[in-house]
């Protein structure tokens, strides 16, 4: 697919998460979406608006939130790559490993699938997925032309992604210097869904240690997630939070999962 062939377009509400990969897209193309859509753009000079005021951006974020800027932030383009930059937002947006932009802030996006968090003081988070059509490499002939390639994640049940989502909220809801939750609030978590189902501390925690011993005994193991691996006190939770990164790492847990504990993460 050629620059040509692929227009600046509307993404509309309702358009699946972004950390999956996203449509045959030319190399440097750019996915912008937030819970009531989104907007696409070919690699070119261009600048990408988004904030409150859904009339005058291309991707409206917290539309009923006041503390969210009318025009919040733009992500623009000279045609090689694309900025990020928080031109008029007095709220902070927040980039994967802690990174806070602040007003007047700008710094380059790399390829692949970038989460951003605008969080106001009344606790609400709205979520700003981003992807970056990555380029084609030497001995890659014709892999710009399919679709971008997810990460490769690690598989997990659906009870497993449950009560990892419940363990991992405070990294899924991209807390500062989050740490897993206890298993009594993972067990009360998950037993306030309307599912009919009960859970147990002892049932959340044998869970998640399943899923610590199968991805260890992996052929490509997670360092850092046994008890013999030699990490310190209080174990449990150093070795929850080594699995939890990996996760996050490989995208096998992505803010969107959060949907299954009943939260909206792209809205608050």
């Amino acid at each position: 697919m050629t620059n040509r062939d692929f227009r600046p377009h509307l993404l509309p509400a309702g358009t699946p998460s972004l950390v999956s990969g996203v449509p045959p897209a030319p190399p440097g193309a750019i996915f912008a979406l937030a819970a009531d859509g989104g907007f696409a753009v070919p690699p070119r000079e261009f600048t990408l608006r988004f904030g409150r005021a859904k009339d005058d951006v291309h991707v409206p974020i917290g539309v009923t939130d006041p503390y969210v800027s009318r025009s919040h932030g733009e992500v623009v383009g000279d045609g090689r790559e694309w900025r990020i930059r928080n031109n008029k937002g007095s709220l902070p947006i927040q980039l994967p490993g802690d990174v806070l932009l602040l007003a007047g802030q700008e710094m380059p996006l790399a390829p692949g699938y970038t989460p951003l968090f605008i969080s106001s003081s009344k606790r609400r988070s709205h979520l700003l997925e981003l992807h970056v059509v990555g380029s084609r490499t030497a001995g890659s002939q014709g892999e710009h032309r399919g679709r971008t390639k997810a990460p490769e994640v690690y598989d997990l049940s659906q009870d497993e992604r449950l009560v990892l989502t419940a363990l991992a909220q405070r990294y899924l809801r991209q807390d500062r210097y989050p740490q897993p939750v206890s298993w009594k609030q993972v067990a009360d978590d998950l037993n306030g869904l309307d599912d009919g189902r009960h859970w147990t501390q002892n049932k959340a925690a044998h869970t998640v240690n399943a899923v610590r011993k199968r991805l260890a005994a992996a052929p490509d193991p997670i360092p850092g997630i046994r008890r013999e691996d030699g990490v310190g006190e209080p174990v449990g939770n150093t070795l929850n939070h080594n699995l939890i990164q990996a996760l996050l790492r490989t995208s096998t847990l992505a803010p969107p999962d959060l949907h299954l504990l009943g939260e909206n993460p792209a809205d608050g």
